[in-house]
């Protein structure tokens, strides 16, 4: 029966890539940001009843849709589809027409390959030992989809069992089509971000006697932040704090009350993100206190470690063997990486796999990688990230009915 499969799937996914394409350019030209995407919603909702799917809300901006038609374990498939806060200039033909708005992390990619496994799994629901559910998330990259859709009941009635999940990437030496799996383990790193506030005293330029400069004092919380990674982490660890915004002031010739900074924290696991979590905050009160200043230091958005299943992502390496033969391959189980994608939180529930899919070879034009203004994805890929949706969701149900 895999066999059969392979090929009617395989075959499937191809004849739609036609399709495949409308439904990425469409989204690509309208994207929308975090949780606000009635837009995007709006489409995808109306392509699925076009399908014959009956969709369902979940969460604040999530959609989803149980396929099959027996009861036994659900699989769970997933796609996020908000864009980023970019002002796209990839020069495609179907550029962003929503001004400092792009899909720059591929999600228009994905939510066309869900949409394309929503078709051929309703066209196949007599084949299904169980059932598959279809999750598309808005809020990925703002880090806050997944946490809402759970909220939202999005692994229960019926609960789900396993969950995929397939991030395209661009700009890399790799072929178009190529799959990456990985061994099992921690896969991307647990995140957060913070922001430090040093309260100073205010006052003229021409008097710094008089006041506390709360610049003074940050600058140098920044230099002793730099020094955790340099001088306290081990060198196995995987460990990057990152500083991208310093405000302070508004006038040359003022020292401010206040000066700000944030940045982001990423680790490999919740208790090195504790340790460093601690540390950031010891550091900045005893240098503030060292320069008259006072810090308040806060932390948001956290996301935990993506942990890819290895039972899972043993059995996904085999399916996609015998669907592709040689169109896929392990990820080293020492390869783990730095960004972080909220489908952690559903790993951290169910066994989960991410997938990776090549759309866009560096040597072939593709040179920017994802969230780059410019970055550019090939929708040849398309048919693949379809197909290995619908084949790992076939297989496993057969082998865990």
């Amino acid at each position: 029966m895999a066999a059969e499969w392979a090929v009617k799937i395989r075959d499937a996914a191809d004849a739609l890539a036609p399709q495949l394409r409308e439904w990425r350019e469409a989204l690509h030209r309208h994207p929308e940001l975090g949780l606000e995407t009635p837009w995007t919603q709006e489409y995808v909702w109306n392509e699925l009843v076009k399908l014959g799917c009956e969709p369902k809300k979940c969460g604040q901006a999530g959609i989803t849709v149980l396929l099959g038609k027996k009861e036994g374990k659900v699989f769970l498939l997933r796609a996020d589809m908000d864009a980023l806060p970019l002002t796209e200039v990839s020069e495609e033909s179907f550029c962003s027409q929503n001004p400092g708005k792009m899909h720059a992390c591929g999600h228009d990619m994905h939510t066309a390959m869900l949409l394309g496994a929503a078709k051929i799994l309703k066209e196949n629901e007599d084949l299904l030992e169980g059932r598959v559910k279809l999750m598309f998330e808005s809020g990925e990259e703002t880090g806050n989809g997944a946490s809402d859709m759970i909220a939202g009941g999005v692994l229960e009635d019926p609960k789900v069992d396993a969950a995929e999940m397939i991030h395209v990437a661009a700009g890399a030496p790799f072929p178009t089509g190529l799959l990456l799996i990985p061994q099992g383990g921690t896969g991307a790193s647990a995140s957060c971000c913070f922001k430090i506030t040093a309260t100073g005293k205010g006052g003229h330029g021409a008097m710094p006697s008089v006041c506390v400069d709360p610049i003074t004092a940050l600058c140098h919380i920044h230099s002793g932040i730099e020094e955790i990674f340099a001088r306290e982490a081990e060198l196995c660890d995987f460990l990057a704090i990152t500083v991208g915004q310093f405000h302070a002031g508004n006038a040359p010739n003022v020292i401010p009350n206040t000066a700000e900074m944030s940045g982001s924290i990423r680790t490999m696991s919740v208790e090195k993100m504790k340790w460093a979590q601690q540390r950031i905050r010891e550091i900045a009160e005893a240098i503030a206190e060292a320069y008259r200043a006072k810090a308040d230091v806060e932390y948001t958005g956290f996301l935990p470690p993506l942990i890819a299943d290895k039972d899972t992502a043993d059995s996904a390496a085999s399916y996609l063997a015998e669907i592709f033969g040689s169109g896929a391959m392990r990820i080293p189980s020492d390869t783990r990486g730095g960004g972080s994608e909220d489908f952690a939180f559903i790993s951290a529930e169910v066994p989960s796999v991410p997938l990776f899919l090549a759309a866009g070879n560096a040597n072939e034009g593709y040179k920017y990688p994802a969230h780059h203004p410019g970055v550019r994805f090939d929708e040849t890929a398309l048919p693949r990230g379809t197909a290995a949706h619908v084949y790992i969701a076939m297989r496993w149900l057969e082998e865990h009915k």
